[in-house]
């Protein structure tokens, strides 16, 4: 019995090698067996090669969209990075600018003490009216004492009630309050127009409201002039710019003028500013109030 098994094993052996043999024989026709067997291997390959290469066309796009996914990742991150750098810089160019136009204003003011100042507080309900710096009596801020932005324009002064040993409170031009008074000074292009007064502000026009005193016909006061502080009562220095003439009106009474006053100050937006610490004595006068 194992005999002819093993007889049967050599004669299949022979028969394929045989078949093998006769297959890779040149010029010779193809049987229909290996007719059969070659038309339905190319009709499966056909059949399987199609789905194939779509779905492996299908993760190669995924792939391709997991790749650029990424990359546009990386680079948002370098835009990002690059708009926090440009911001910073930007800021830091700004604080420049305004720490030079300190330095600038302070040299203006050579007769004077100047006390550099931060606003570290500002009431939304007072906004037009007080802020609050970080400079108190520990660094020789005293009560009326002149108040400018960082280019030597008035912004206000400061208030007693608000004076404490490390901070302050400064009271705005802009304050409606009628005791909030400024003795001024008229210029125009060809010289003096004499002096005024300014006595409030106009929320509406949002200027200041200036009596103009002893109006000279021949020095009219118009639109464009530049008004400044006087020095006359003793308190603020003179030569600070207070802002421009932008209208002149009679008043109630038709016996004075009254000019309109846009403030030479952004009183809106105030971050670093100057108290102006005079040397001399200050004098009681009707320009300042409580």
């Amino acid at each position: 019995m194992p005999n002819k098994r093993l007889m049967l094993l050599l004669l299949c052996i022979i028969i394929l090698v045989a078949m093998i043999g006769f297959s890779l024989k040149d010029g010779r026709k193809t049987t229909w067996p290996e007719k059969l067997i070659g038309d339905t291997t190319g009709v499966f390959q056909n059949i399987f090669h199609t789905p194939a290469e779509f779905f492996a066309g299908i993760f190669e796009d995924i792939d391709d969209l997991k790749n650029t996914y990424e990359e546009n990742e990386r680079l948002r991150k370098k835009l990002d990075g690059q708009t926090q750098y440009e911001a910073k810089l930007q800021a830091l160019k700004d604080e420049n600018k305004s720490l030079r136009d300190e330095l600038g204003h302070v040299k203006s003011i050579k007769d004077y003490d100047p006390i550099l100042a931060t606003v570290i507080a500002r009431n939304p309900d007072k906004w037009y009216t007080q802020i609050t710096i970080n400079k108190g009596t520990q660094q020789k801020v005293a009560k009326d004492m002149a108040v400018t932005n960082e280019k030597g324009a008035l912004v206000g002064k400061i208030k007693s009630s608000g004076l404490n040993n490390f901070t302050s409170a400064v009271q705005l031009l802009s304050d409606t309050d009628r005791n909030n008074r400024v003795a001024t000074k008229i210029s125009g292009k060809k010289g003096s127009k004499g002096y005024g007064l300014i006595e409030g502000y106009d929320t509406k026009k949002k200027t200041l409201t200036m009596k103009i005193l002893d109006p000279d016909e021949k020095r009219e006061v118009k639109k464009g002039d530049l008004v400044e502080t006087s020095g006359t009562g003793g308190v603020f220095p003179e030569g600070l710019t207070v802002g421009e003439v932008t209208e002149v009106e009679p008043d109630a009474y038709g016996l004075t003028k009254i000019a309109h006053v846009k403030p030479a100050a952004d009183i809106y937006d105030l971050n670093n500013v100057i108290v102006v610490k005079r040397d001399v004595p200050a004098v009681d006068s009707e320009e300042e109030g409580s």
